[in-house]
């Protein structure tokens, strides 16, 4: 159990030689990037004396004492209320609520005092929901999509639902279907089975992996198919089906492929970036369980879509 963040915390001699951002990563709770934003902040006190971001590979002595001072633990955070933001409900159930997300907003706040998110405007309408889950500022969240990525999304708003739900896209026992516009003319029909691993936390990047890698520091094999719905000679309209779900999954192996999704600053090449305001992918549909919902294309993405059937386009 972490110990209580008003408590000062004393190194046990079997702790003595840790770094302070392990020690605190552990006695908190947290992750160590939590830990290095309260150093940063000047909220860390060893053995009386302030320090900073500098200090997170100092090695603790037995019997050392840290403080900490403006922690509160992530089960405790709330995402602050937003009766008045707009939210669209795709449909609704016993302890679950599927929403349309636009591009541009994010699932759930990172900080207390953070707002916009789909999580703010439904935990005002929804208060239940909160505790949920992982808890905290991600309250009822079942599954992510990127900031960008619009469409549908699945919160739980009571505890054994989620759990059900959790389990379902954790034993890959959901449909999902996005549409993406990618450059160039792919297959119309394909399949892609690659090894993916993490390449760096911040910002996130996935790269692809050499076969041999997979099962080992995260990297998995991860599956997906699609086929073409139109064709407009330098971009097509594709719907892509995941088999399996890792970070950024549809983005980096449709770029591995050579079809990068127009917009996508991460992935694709800066001429293909700068062909779109944003990554054009949309989570069209969902289906888990007794759960089945559609989002229809968002207005940029439905825009973009008509500018390429434009008989204009080259």
């Amino acid at each position: 159990m972490p110990a209580a963040p008003s408590e000062p915390l004393l190194v046990a001699a079997q702790e003595a030689g840790a770094r302070l951002d392990a020690f605190l990563a552990a006695r908190l709770g947290v992750p160590r990037q939590e830990v290095r934003r309260l150093l940063a902040a000047g909220g860390v006190r060893l053995d009386g004396r302030r320090v900073g971001a500098a200090a997170k590979g100092w090695r603790l002595a037995a019997a050392a004492r840290v403080e900490v001072e403006g922690f509160v633990p992530r089960a405790a955070q709330a995402p602050r209320p937003e009766p008045e933001a707009p939210l669209l409900v795709l449909a609704e159930g016993p302890g679950w609520v599927a929403l349309d997300k636009p591009p541009g907003t994010a699932l759930h706040p990172l900080a207390p005092d953070e707002t916009g998110t789909l999580l703010n405007a439904l935990v005002a309408r929804r208060p239940e929901i909160l505790g949920v889950g992982e808890g905290g500022l991600r309250s009822g969240v079942v599954h992510r999509l990127d900031v960008d990525t619009s469409g549908a999304v699945l919160f739980a708003t009571d505890e054994g639902t989620w759990r059900r739900l959790r389990h379902a896209f954790r034993t890959h026992r959901v449909t999902k279907r996005y549409r993406a516009i990618v450059a160039g003319s792919p297959p119309a029909e394909g399949r892609a089975a690659l090894t993916l691993a993490l390449a760096s936390h911040r910002p996130a990047r996935v790269r692809v992996a050499p076969p041999e890698e997979a099962g080992r520091a995260g990297a998995r094999v991860t599956r997906l198919s699609w086929r073409r719905l139109e064709g407009f000679g330098d971009a097509a309209l594709l719907e892509v089906a995941l088999e399996t779900g890792f970070l950024h999954q549809i983005r980096v192996s449709l770029a591995h492929l050579g079809h990068p999704i127009l917009g996508d600053r991460l992935y694709a090449p800066p001429e293909v970036a700068a062909r779109a305001p944003r990554q054009l992918l949309h989570a069209a549909r969902l289906s888990v369980q007794e759960i089945a919902v559609e989002s229809p294309d968002p207005p940029d993405f439905a825009a973009a879509l008509a500018a390429l059937r434009a008989p204009t386009h080259a």
